[in-house]
């Protein structure tokens, strides 16, 4: 008697567990709107109420069986658990750069919210956890490219704002070079620096909006097949989806269907000037009388990597305007503290995009109309370079430019609607940041989520106390 009363105890329990664990799977798949996952329900039902599967199998097994199995199954577990949560709810990223200094600091820990701009439905859904596109120590691809999804994200809590700090995959990262010491590099700058080589560093001047088009097509063409024909110099030529590209933490200072120019550094939207971070860095040349004090180093936010670069007119160093200001006091230090500026020369590379002669520089860049969902943009001859990529790569057409006219899908045309929202991203490091300006827009499909507060913060540097205790749960949005 008494065993039938426990035994129809366990029971309700184990309706009870069922009903609330159906319950929140189903609200799951209301969420993101895969009623597919419907399929999985019977097993749901097995495991707490029917239980014709033996599930824990290896419970009822000696000796090193389970053990094993039981190790097996706690990994397993915690893999799907972690895969899981990374997908739809946060994830841990860390500062790898120093191109957001000094708003985050490189040895940043950052909890990132998925939530925030809502979470991606997987576009390559078989992965290894914890990895981004490589496994460790086999150096092969975490993944596989199949199946393969088209973008759709889960409603969130809100959108991309202006000055958000974002954290996006990294767009021109669909073509990398594997050779290790190219791997950080820009596959399309790569090709533009060695196809203008190749062809004598002649920029067309003279030339007709057609011949010009041409011209750089040729170049990036002669560059890309240069790459390919060196794996031994650059690696195999490797392509990546979306959502396996590196991911990168920027700042938003473009929305879309916003103009934006760059003046004299200042970032102007539909001709209103942005407000720059509080932090906002740029690169400065330093004559030094002496070396810099370490004690000064830490109050000014200077680090050794910060003047570890040496150039005819002395030091280059990337300084907050506090820093700059403070440093240039110091005269039993210094000789001059002065800001590079475009007629220095000092700039990463070319500007966006590389298949133009547009003049613009990281400091006067633009103006330059960010793409929207629905807008529709009149094309000439004059600005499809600047909106080939974004039609042609990220939104899936066929672009050819012939006889001066635009052929999109094999028809001609001077108009196109955009699919896709497009961002504007920059580093606070101005002067030292690969950004929007030598990459272009930021595809609504390439976001990833919002850095929430900073967990954990370690100084890469031997300058200091090695963990940055004040930075510990400061709130991204509190970095203006």
């Amino acid at each position: 008697m008494i065993d039938k009363r426990k035994a129809k105890l366990n029971m309700k329990v184990q309706w009870t567990k069922f009903i609330i664990v159906l319950a929140l799977y189903l609200l799951f798949l209301f969420w993101v709107k895969s009623w597919l996952g419907l399929i999985v329900v019977p097993f749901i039902y097995d495991a707490y109420i029917s239980k014709k599967i033996n599930w824990q199998w290896w419970k009822d097994a000696e000796g090193p069986v389970k053990f094993v199995m039981s190790w097996v199954d706690a990994i397993v577990f915690a893999l799907v658990a972690v895969y899981f949560i990374n997908l739809f709810f946060f994830q841990n990223y860390v500062i790898p750069s120093s191109s957001l200094e000094k708003s985050l600091l490189r040895g940043d820990y950052l909890f990132v919210s998925k939530l925030s701009y809502g979470p991606r439905i997987p576009q390559t859904p078989l992965t290894m956890p914890l990895t981004q596109h490589t496994l460790p120590i086999f150096n092969t691809k975490s993944y596989i490219e199949w199946p393969h999804w088209d973008y759709r994200r889960v409603k969130g809590l809100g959108h991309v704002e202006l000055n958000d700090i974002v954290v996006f995959n990294y767009p021109a990262g669909d073509s990398v070079m594997m050779a290790d010491k190219y791997q950080a590099q820009d596959y399309y700058q790569t090709s533009y620096m060695y196809g203008m080589e190749s062809m004598g560093n002649a920029e067309p001047d003279s030339l007709s909006p057609q011949q010009k088009w041409d011209f750089y097509q040729q170049v990036l063409a002669v560059g890309g097949q240069i790459v390919k024909d060196n794996p031994g110099e650059f690696g195999v030529l490797s392509s990546r989806p979306t959502d396996r590209r590196e991911n990168y933490v920027k700042r938003c200072v473009g929305l879309p269907g916003q103009t934006l120019q760059i003046k004299e550094k200042i970032v102007y939207l539909d001709g209103k000037p942005n407000k720059e971070p509080d932090n906002v860095q740029y690169t400065y040349f330093v004559k030094f009388k002496q070396t810099l004090p370490e004690a000064l180093m830490v109050d000014l936010g200077i680090t050794y990597e910060d003047v570890n670069n040496v150039c005819v007119r002395g030091y280059v160093v990337p300084m907050t305007h506090r820093a700059a200001t403070e440093l240039a006091k110091r005269t039993d230090i210094v000789e001059y503290v002065e800001m590079v500026t475009d007629e220095d020369n000092m700039d990463q590379g070319k500007t966006y995009p590389v298949s133009a002669n547009t003049g613009w520089t990281r400091d006067n860049y633009g103006p330059v109309w960010i793409p929207a969902k629905g807008k529709s943009l009149k094309l000439t001859l004059d600005n499809i370079a600047v909106y080939d990529r974004p039609i042609r790569v990220y939104e899936g057409n066929q672009l050819e430019v012939k006889d001066g006219k635009i052929f999109i899908n094999g028809k001609e045309t001077n108009e196109y609607t955009f699919k896709m929202d497009y961002y504007w991203m920059m580093g606070d490091n101005r002067h030292n940041s690969l950004d929007s300006r030598y990459w272009g827009f930021v595809p609504e499909d390439h976001v990833v989520g919002k850095p929430i507060f900073i967990w954990l913060s370690i100084n890469p540097e031997n300058l200091g106390s090695k963990y940055r205790w004040n930075r510990l749960f400061n709130m991204v949005d509190n970095i203006k």
